[in-house]
């Protein structure tokens, strides 16, 4: 198997925006979002293949200085749009604008709606098989070479059925020219994101946003399971310059959605000139 390339690199030098994939223990689908925005400035797609919260910290801080010109656009997606906030708020002098796409939300009274909204738009069988990987994940399994690959299987199930949920009216899959979907890590799953539901819980993801000081525009869907509000109404009130953006008939990857993708990238093309 051929290494890793890791950041992906779209376009030409300087590279002065990075798109930050979702996940954790995924990623990929912000190649296409690069493919598009590349044609007049260089693009990269940091991978995130730590094991903890603050790893995947770590390891984009360490990725960005080598390969990008600081300060850069931060285009953050679903958890890397958390990813992201977090980075712009320990290493402030590295982060020029950050953009979050799909964000969950910044504070833990609006996180059961996304599963009670996705699940309301399953039939049983799916609500239930759902559950039912749910609870897979949440537990500790064994590690060896068979249950990683099950759990992995898992996840990558889970994510397809999701997929269908959170998208309002989506367009066929383009191929991915410049990079693939990565394989799902149930286990970089697991660990990252039992750490971010503690900070979010204990009110200090929120509370980061205050040692930003960067612009923050957030992108988001009306369709998108996981609350506008839930992103709107903290950011609104706890960051210096905050921007929100509702795009209409939209699911949570603004980039495949018929009605909504020719407005997403043009506001994306206007936020990075």
């Amino acid at each position: 198997m051929a290494p890793m390339i890791n950041p992906r690199r779209y376009g030409s030098p300087p590279f002065s925006v990075a798109v930050i994939h979702g996940g954790p223990g995924a990623g990929g689908e912000m190649a296409l979002v690069a493919e598009e925005l590349c044609s007049d400035r260089g693009i990269l797609e940091p991978l995130q293949t730590a094991h903890t919260l603050w790893d995947q910290v770590d390891e984009l801080k360490g990725l960005l200085p080598e390969n990008a010109r600081l300060p850069v656009t931060l285009i953050g997606f679903s958890w890397g749009a958390w990813l992201s906030f977090i980075l712009a708020a320990r290493y402030p002098a590295m982060v020029k604008k950050l953009v979050l796409v799909g964000s969950g939300p910044f504070q833990e009274k609006y996180a059961p709606r996304i599963m009670q909204t996705r699940l309301s738009r399953l039939d049983e069988r799916e609500r239930s098989e759902v559950r039912s990987i749910l609870t897979m994940l949440d537990q500790d399994a064994p590690h060896n070479d068979n249950s990683d690959y099950e759990m992995d299987r898992m996840l990558a199930r889970l994510g397809e059925i999701l997929s269908r949920t959170d998208a309002f009216d989506p367009v066929e899959c383009e191929s991915l020219a410049g990079g693939a979907i990565m394989p799902c890590r149930a286990d970089i799953y697991q660990s990252v994101w039992k750490e971010a539901e503690i900070l979010r819980r204990k009110g200090d993801l929120l509370q980061l946003g205050r040692r930003i000081l960067c612009p923050v525009i957030a992108i988001h869907g009306d369709w998108d399971p996981h609350p506008a509000e839930g992103v709107s109404e903290p950011l609104q009130a706890t960051l210096r310059s905050f921007q929100f953006i509702l795009l209409h008939d939209c699911g949570h990857m603004p980039w495949r959605e018929r009605r909504a993708k020719a407005k997403f990238y043009s506001i994306l093309k206007g936020l990075i000139e």
